[in-house]
């Protein structure tokens, strides 16, 4: 049996390798959100929304069940929203987008 460091250890890279696809999807996100912008779209599609939750419960294998899988993707929605509304706010502040 591994000892418990070398398990933390895991834990710890993967940790970093969500953070850093979290900001790539947030980074796209923002990029949606500017484009829905310029084009007088709704910022939100509950459609999309309920088909990445849906595809993401469907794609997990364990040990995380559905509902834990739908919890965490709707909070990863959420917080990509946030920033797209911020990015968007900003850039308006900015003179960047109108």
């Amino acid at each position: 049996m591994k000892p418990i460091w070398e398990r933390r250890r895991k834990i710890d890279e993967i940790d970093e390798k969500l953070v850093e696809l979290l900001n790539q999807r947030a980074a796209l996100a923002i990029e949606i959100g500017n484009f829905k912008r310029r084009n007088n779209q709704s910022p939100v599609s509950p459609d999309r929304e309920r088909e990445i939750v849906r595809r993401a419960c469907q794609t997990s294998a364990g040990p995380l069940d559905p509902e834990a899988i739908a919890r965490l993707f709707r909070a990863i929605l959420e917080e990509s929203r946030r920033a797209a509304a911020e990015a968007t706010d900003l850039a308006i502040s900015e003179g960047i987008l109108r």
